[in-house]
């Protein structure tokens, strides 16, 4: 088990002893459908606090070679699936968080500071079939295919840090979309690629780096839908379990759930997604991830038209 090959169970195991968990491991029936099809490279965008890393985190437990997760699905909706065991803990994965590297990387390039730490974790386990310790990264997955069969499964998060971050350096940009073509499009070792971020993939599958990538937006779902983020039964559930009314935020969304506008104070908010001390802080970051709409003459949230009737909500 290592950070980057296999990184083990340890982050789904934080998500499902958490005191607030919802069953999401119905999305592992739908990617294993598309293993080794023409639909195996998928990429989930999404806004920030919709569980595209928790999701990340279940996809490792499940498909890493090397640990034993069956016990941690006891009960999970999968279990029943008739896909569940035949693909358990039977791929080596690659986890790929692109802002761990993008920050981490100083003297060295962001790509070639990524190639050197995973290869570290590569050379100790399949070093007696790539030999050459100069070989690059790609070539490397290509020779432990030839000689074991093994196909890989690549989980990457943030995939489009580089395009947010580092929107003045075209080089960088173009080397990273660089690398993930070679590393990804038309590989035999790629058993399916899993991709998650904010920015839509197609903007940048134009210029056929990334259009080997069927995308799943919040415009275009598809069989996704369900899996990113709260159906609007799955919140009715937590806010009966766990009676929330934050500060009487309850009777405020009541109100704009019926039309109306409700006042917020929006200078109370502290900018970041943990320090909640009002229920104006809660209205404001929802008006700043765009689920609410914000009057600014009468300094009221509301509720955007279309907004709460699809099959998300958050």
């Amino acid at each position: 088990m290592g950070i980057y090959l296999n990184p083990g169970n340890d982050g789904f195991k934080k998500s499902i002893r958490s005191i607030i968990y919802v069953d999401k491991t119905e999305l592992i029936a739908r990617t294993n459908e598309l293993i080794g099809t023409k639909e195996k490279y998928v990429c989930v965008s999404r806004p920030r606090r919709f569980g595209k890393s928790m999701a990340l985190e279940m996809l490792a437990a499940y498909y890493s070679r090397g640990c034993d997760s069956g016990e941690l699905f006891v009960g999970m909706k999968i279990q029943n699936d008739p896909s569940f065991e035949e693909h358990l803990n039977r791929y080596d994965v690659i986890y790929l968080n692109m802002q761990h590297f993008l920050i981490s990387a100083r003297k060295q390039g962001m790509i070639e500071y990524l190639e050197c730490s995973v290869f570290e974790e590569f050379w100790e386990e399949y070093g007696t079939f790539i030999k050459d310790s100069n070989i690059a990264f790609t070539d490397a997955l290509k020779r432990i295919y030839v000689q074991t069969g093994k196909k890989f499964i690549f989980l990457i998060d943030e995939w489009d840090c580089v395009m947010r971050e580092r929107q003045e350096s075209e080089d960088l940009q173009r080397q990273y979309l660089d690398f993930l073509r070679n590393l990804l499009k038309d590989q035999p070792y790629v058993a399916m690629a899993y991709m998650t971020g904010i920015l839509p993939v197609k903007k940048y599958g134009q210029q056929s780096a990334l259009n080997m990538f069927w995308e799943y937006s919040m415009t275009d779902q598809n069989i996704f839908e369900e899996y990113t983020g709260f159906t609007q039964e799955e919140v009715r559930k937590l806010c009966q379990r766990f009676d929330m009314d934050f500060d009487g935020l309850r009777a405020d969304i009541v109100r704009m759930l019926s039309g109306g506008g409700v006042r917020v104070n929006t200078f109370s908010f502290q900018n970041d997604m943990r320090t909640f001390r009002s229920k104006d802080d809660v209205l404001t970051l929802l008006i700043h991830l765009g689920y609410l709409g914000y009057d600014a003459e009468k300094k009221e949230a509301f509720r955007k038209a279309g907004a709460g009737d699809g099959a998300e909500t958050s």
